[in-house]
């Protein structure tokens, strides 16, 4: 029997994963606050509830997509008391939260027969839509075992990181090292460019050579040298999530010298990017030699 599944939250990644799981022959509910990501559900043949609790007390697997640990612990909390957790329910959170949040959750709906997997995902807007995304899972293996029809229509590649939290960890650790990369990535060009070397071309051999990464690879020629800065994550998520891996060092007693400045140089008085800009903005090579030219 397939399962029913919910989705809440339906940006760019809930929508994409949505829309792949209907796809692929699942039946999928909804809820957004946002009107008009509901309206482009309906039109794609999803069922919208007009709450939450709507979605989770029609599913049996839920798909959280949401900005902050906060929204899913409160969406959480708001099904229990609307009573929606009738039957058993799993809920698979792939919102890049917080591994204390998971953990209380995960122990809390297991109490009461329930599952709750940490689910953070790579692979942005393009991968949620074409089910490739990576999904970095912390969970009980039983949960796992029964969400791995859902997990495997959402993504190419299912990573069984640990206990509860594991995920959360792993995808912190994953986009300080993306934050590092990008700021690493763009000094590397703009000293290619401003020695006389065209940025493409450092950037092919860089990609050639052990200097390459994601970041060099796919964003870059994507989506800083097309000039098209649109890969459909904003500056303040990153930023949202460069302050939750620094929060989780302090937790952990990890000294992260180069993360903290890092994060100092993400922020958006010293970037220039706001938090609704693209993220892909703070590699632009052209900053450093039109200082050079200006100063």
């Amino acid at each position: 029997m397939t399962q029913s599944v919910g989705v809440i939250g339906l940006g760019a990644m809930g929508m994409g994963m949505a829309r792949s799981l209907l796809a692929k022959g699942f039946s999928v509910a909804a809820f957004d606050l946002a009107p008009q990501a509901m309206a482009g559900a309906a039109e794609a043949g999803i069922v919208t509830h007009e709450t939450p609790a709507g979605v989770i007390e029609a599913s049996d697997v839920i798909v959280l997509s949401l900005p902050l640990a906060s929204h899913v612990k409160a969406t959480i909390e708001a099904g229990l008391a609307a009573g929606a957790f009738k039957t058993p329910k799993i809920i698979v959170d792939t919102s890049t939260s917080e591994a204390s949040v998971s953990r209380e959750l995960a122990a809390k709906l297991a109490d009461i027969g329930h599952g709750f997997l940490d689910a953070p995902v790579s692979g942005g807007p393009q991968g949620a839509a074409s089910g490739s995304l990576s999904v970095m899972l912390g969970g009980d293996a039983q949960w796992v075992a029964q969400a791995k029809p859902v997990l495997d229509a959402l993504a190419s590649r299912v990573l069984h990181v640990g206990p509860s939290g594991s995920g959360n960890i792993a995808k912190l650790v994953n986009n300080m090292l993306v934050a590092c990369h990008m700021l690493t990535t763009a000094e590397g060009l703009r000293l290619a460019e401003a020695s006389g070397l065209p940025a493409e071309d450092a950037l092919s051999v860089i990609n050639s050579a052990t200097g390459r990464s994601a970041l060099s690879e796919i964003h870059f020629p994507n989506w800083v040298m097309s000039g098209s800065f649109d890969s459909g994550f904003s500056a303040g998520l990153m930023r949202k999530d460069v302050r939750l891996a620094l929060e989780l060092a302090q937790e952990s007693g990890c000294a992260m010298p180069v993360s903290e400045l890092v994060a100092s140089l993400w922020s958006e008085e010293n970037s220039g990017v706001s938090d609704n800009q693209d993220f892909m903005l703070l590699g632009r090579v052209e900053a450093a030699t039109e200082e050079k030219t200006n100063g």
